[in-house]
C-alpha cells in the first residue's frame, strides 16, 4: 500500500479549495489539513500528532504550507517518502523581529482583530475580500468555494486573528526552515517543485523562480515544473499539475 499524502494549504486558504486536485486523484488516499482546525505553522509534533496518517507519509504544501512539510521533512525525513512544494513560501520571507508571536506588536495586533471579531466586520467583508484574494492570486479567477462556505470560513469571528496568527508564525518558522538548512540531514526525500510564474506571479518571475532554485539546490530536488499558466494559487489555476506530481 501507499503512504498517504498529507497536503497543507497556504495562509488562508481552505481544504474545500483543493477539491479539484482530489478528484484528479481518485483511489488515493489523499488528506488536506484543515487550517481552521490546526494552523499551518503549528509547532512540528502538533502538525504531526493532527495529521493521524501514520508513517511513513508523502507531504506537499502550498505557499506557507510548503515551509511546513519542508520542516517537517528536515527534522524527520525518515517518516517522508516523498516531498511535493507547491510555489513555496521562501526562507527568506521572515518578516519583521518585532512582530512575532508574543511581542508586544503581536498581543496589540491580536487584541484588536479579536475586537473586530466581535463587531461582526469579518461577517459582512470577509467573503469579498476572499473574492478579491482569488481574483489576484488566480490566473483563472475561478473560485471552488460556494458562497455558503465562503461566508463560513471567512466570515467567522475569529477568522482574520486566524490569518494573522498564521502570517506571524510563518516568520519564525521561515527562519527556522533556514537554520535547519544549514545542516541538512543527508537522507532528504525525492523533492518536486512547481513555481508559479504566470498571472499576477509575472511581475516578480524573475527574482522568484530564482529563489525557487536556490531552495532546490540545498534538497533531494529531482524535478522542478515551472507554470507560466497559474498564478499563486495552483490548486485553482492548475489542478492537473498538482495531481501529476502526486501521482508520478
Amino acid at each position: 500500500m501507499s503512504a498517504s499524502w498529507i497536503v497543507l494549504p497556504g495562509l488562508a486558504e481552505t481544504p474545500e479549495e483543493f477539491d479539484r486536485v482530489l478528484e484528479l486523484l481518485p483511489g488515493r488516499d489523499v488528506r488536506v489539513v484543515d487550517p481552521w482546525q490546526i494552523p499551518v505553522a503549528a509547532p512540528l509534533d502538533e502538525l504531526r500528532a493532527a495529521t493521524t496518517a501514520g508513517t511513513p507519509v508523502c507531504l506537499a504544501g502550498h505557499s506557507i504550507g510548503g515551509l511546513a512539510v519542508l520542516r517537517w521533512a528536515l527534522v524527520h525525513p525518515g517518516e517522508v517518502e516523498r516531498l511535493v512544494l507547491i510555489d513555496t513560501s521562501l526562507t527568506s520571507e521572515t518578516g519583521w523581529s518585532w512582530l512575532y508571536p508574543g511581542t508586544r506588536a503581536d498581543r496589540m495586533i491580536r487584541s484588536f482583530l479579536t475586537f473586530v471579531g466581535r463587531t461582526g466586520l469579518p461577517r459582512l467583508i470577509g467573503p469579498t475580500l476572499r473574492r478579491l484574494l482569488v481574483r489576484v492570486g488566480s490566473a483563472t479567477n475561478r473560485d471552488l468555494l460556494s458562497k455558503a462556505t465562503a461566508r463560513a470560513r471567512y466570515g467567522a469571528a475569529d477568522s482574520w486573528l486566524l490569518f494573522w496568527d498564521d502570517l506571524a508564525s510563518s516568520w519564525t518558522l521561515a527562519a527556522e526552515v533556514a537554520e535547519l538548512l544549514k545542516d541538512p540531514p543527508p537522507d532528504l526525500p525525492p523533492t518536486v517543485f512547481l513555481v508559479a510564474t504566470g498571472g499576477s506571479s509575472r511581475f516578480t518571475a524573475k527574482s522568484w523562480l530564482a529563489g525557487q532554485r536556490e531552495l532546490a539546490a540545498k534538497l533531494n530536488t529531482t524535478g522542478i515544473e515551472v507554470l507560466s499558466d497559474s498564478a499563486h494559487l495552483v490548486h485553482l489555476d492548475r489542478p492537473d499539475a498538482i495531481a501529476k506530481a502526486l501521482s508520478d
